[in-house]
């Protein structure tokens, strides 16, 4: 299996299929990578973000098996290891957008110990994974996940600019990384707003330093420049000049949803 460019997170991947296979049985349904590796922006740095797709709901005994299994693979001497990211969903759950957004049984970024939550609970999620998911094992996912439209796109990623907005004015600490994804965030957002459709952070990151108001070029090109090693960033106090500016971006970003032409709504 040589899903990625990485023989190394390969290995890892592997792992995690036969791990799974062996503690899921018959309830194992597929196995994919979406975000960055899906669409086509993965680095040595990206975390690795993965979706197992299952028959029904975990049960309490399978809950604690997933949870052996990712304490497992944090072990493997391999930085990919520390770096999995994902959830786990019935088939059913996953068919079409979810307006309740309810939360599915999940590890962030290198953790052992899993969490309830609905980050990846998304249209944004199930289009990267329909036209872009690299298949790890199961089928093809256009099998599992029904087409996601650019309105579908535009009405959650209107949802995501206030809330992660009112998240981020409500910051009293920011790190380097956190300012750094807060402007290349809210460049895909403003990309998913004016095209319907999902880019890889660089992609969105480049069309919007050329695309948006020219006050915002040297920010965005700051935010695309300060990508190697983020996750050293992520014990970094972020610049307060650079907050402020972030903070004026997201409220551009608000500014320019609204006055987007009912068309694109």
């Amino acid at each position: 299996m040589n899903p990625t460019a990485f023989p190394e997170l390969n290995a890892v991947l592997a792992q995690l299929v036969a791990g799974l296979r062996a503690r899921l049985g018959d309830q194992l349904v597929g196995v994919y990578l979406q975000g960055s590796f899906a669409l086509g922006d993965a680095d040595e740095h990206s975390d690795v973000d993965f979706l197992v797709v299952i028959e029904r709901e975990l049960t309490e005994d399978e809950q604690h098996e997933l949870r052996a299994l990712h304490e497992r693979l944090f072990q493997l001497p391999s930085h990919w290891a520390q770096h999995l990211e994902g959830s786990y969903v019935p088939r059913d759950r996953l068919r079409r957008p979810d307006p309740k957004r309810e939360p599915w049984f999940y590890f962030d970024n290198g953790a052992t110990e899993p969490i309830w939550d609905n980050h990846d609970n998304s249209a944004v999620v199930r289009w990267s994974l329909r036209e872009h998911g690299i298949v790890l094992e199961g089928p093809n996912p256009t099998m599992l996940v029904d087409s996601v439209s650019g309105d579908e796109l535009r009405r959650e990623v209107r949802w995501v600019i206030d809330d992660f907005g009112d998240w981020l004015r409500a910051r009293e600490m920011w790190s380097a990384r956190l300012q750094t994804l807060a402007v290349i965030s809210y460049c895909g957002i403003l990309h998913t707003l004016e095209t319907g459709a999902v880019a890889s952070k660089r992609e969105s990151g480049e069309w919007a330093r050329e695309t948006l108001d020219a006050e915002w070029r040297d920010l965005i090109q700051r935010a695309l420049d300060d990508r190697p090693d983020p996750w050293s960033k992520v014990r970094e106090a972020a610049d307060p000049g650079l907050v402020r500016q972030t903070l004026d971006f997201v409220d551009y970003a608000a500014r320019r949803s609204r006055e987007t032409p009912s068309a694109a709504r």
